[in-house]
């Protein structure tokens, strides 16, 4: 599949034209290792290091699409692998205050290398399991491994109006924060890398 099959199996699962025109502008080859580049834009899951892995590209755009991105949000990635997620939300909003958390630390460094045309995203190495309280609140927080239980312990770092994303075992959550109540929707389905922790 070449990058223009990947962008028209996008347009025709209905993605938003900002989602679409994200995956146009970063380049996906640019974050992956060599041995894997004429994979880039395949519609699979690819091996980065240490058993960490770049999602595949409909996985992605499906959890990009639930967080309802907006002008000037401040956002968090946890599990940000190689930072092409990071890219992609950049693209869709540029105004955005990006945090992405990685806990393999050559993969954080070699992701503040490939995101240096970024200067919204920050890039820190560390467990992400526990968000970053002092940055907190976030309008939109995307965990990008999967836990065994929705990570009810960030709900408190979601801004008043915020969306979390998350994959939980085989499923994906969106939980949308309203009027102090949490309104939780559940689409199965789905393949990740447990978040380590």
């Amino acid at each position: 599949m070449n990058k223009n099959h990947l962008l028209v199996s996008l347009k025709s699962n209905s993605f938003s034209e900002k989602i679409v025109r994200a995956f146009e502008k970063v380049p996906r080859e640019k974050f992956i290792s060599n041995i894997y580049k004429s994979l880039a834009y395949e519609d699979i899951a690819l091996p980065l290091e240490k058993r960490a892995t770049i999602s595949q590209p409909y996985t992605i755009a499906f959890m990009l699409n639930l967080l309802e991105l907006k002008p000037k949000q401040k956002i968090l990635e946890i599990g940000s692998g190689s930072g092409y997620v990071l890219a992609l939300m950049a693209e869709i909003s540029p105004k955005n205050e990006i945090h992405g958390i990685e806990i393999i630390k050559s993969l954080a460094a070699k992701s503040r290398g490939y995101l240096k045309g970024y200067p919204n995203i920050k890039v820190i190495s560390k467990n992400g399991f526990n968000g970053i309280p002092n940055q907190a609140p976030f309008d939109r927080i995307l965990i990008s491994a999967s836990t065994d239980k929705l990570p009810e312990h960030l709900y408190n770092q979601l801004s008043s109006k915020g969306i979390l994303v998350a994959p939980v075992n085989n499923s994906i959550f969106q939980v949308k924060k309203q009027n102090n109540k949490l309104k939780v929707k559940e689409f199965s389905g789905f393949v990740f890398v447990p978040l380590k922790h």
